[in-house]
């Protein structure tokens, strides 16, 4: 479990097509902290540490990635330049322990889908964006419900059909990678647990 609570901001260091798709992720997590086997959301989606280390560029960690995972989210990009590359910068979060503050909503790591963004327009000191999102999933977005978008726990304005809408504040921005999400852009997105449940309840009449 997450909190959508970014901690780093990562950076693609390589990608390889071993059979599924193999990243090294740069990070400023020490090595001796990470377990082998250890979740990190990556953009938001829960991938599994199957090696960490240090070289002279610094921290890294790898990750395997199912083409299930590439076709279901933004690393593979098809039709867009936001899937994974070489260099790209990720937001990172570790995975939550016992006694761990809960800043954010609780966040599985397991993405629904992507979001595509609309417009992005600054708005005060904030930034508006605004999303599509795909019909099966516009359901379970609520007026000042959650979601997690690349990772980040964000609070929804405003609701239309399939168009919603998050202010981010420059402290948000800073931390995170939402300063190089530009119109066009898809991201990951990841329903709030509670909306998932609910609307389960609702489709067995209970």
């Amino acid at each position: 479990m997450f909190t959508g609570i970014i901690t780093d901001i990562g950076h693609v260091r390589a990608l390889e097509n071993r059979g599924d798709l193999w990243a090294r992720i740069g990070t400023a997590y020490r090595p001796d902290s990470i377990d082998i086997g250890a979740s990190i959301a990556c953009d938001g989606i829960c991938l599994t540490v199957i090696d960490r280390g240090k070289d002279a560029e610094g921290n890294w960690f790898d990750v395997q990635i199912s083409a299930e995972s590439v076709g279901k989210t933004a690393i593979g990009g098809a039709d867009t330049n936001t899937g994974w590359t070489v260099g790209r910068r990720v937001n990172l979060e570790r995975a939550l322990k016992v006694g761990d503050e809960l800043g954010g909503h609780i966040v599985s790591g397991h993405v629904d889908g992507v979001a595509r963004v609309l417009s992005v327009r600054d708005e005060g000191e904030s930034t508006r964006f605004r999303f599509e999102v795909p019909h099966d999933l516009a359901g379970f977005i609520a007026p000042k419900g959650s979601v997690a978008l690349n990772g980040t726990s964000l609070t929804v304005n405003e609701v239309e059909g399939t168009e919603f809408g998050v202010n981010i504040i420059p402290h948000t921005k800073e931390v995170t990678t939402w300063g190089d999400v530009a119109e066009g852009d898809i991201v990951n997105l990841e329903v709030d647990t509670m909306a998932r449940y609910v609307a389960r309840l609702r489709e067995w009449g209970a």
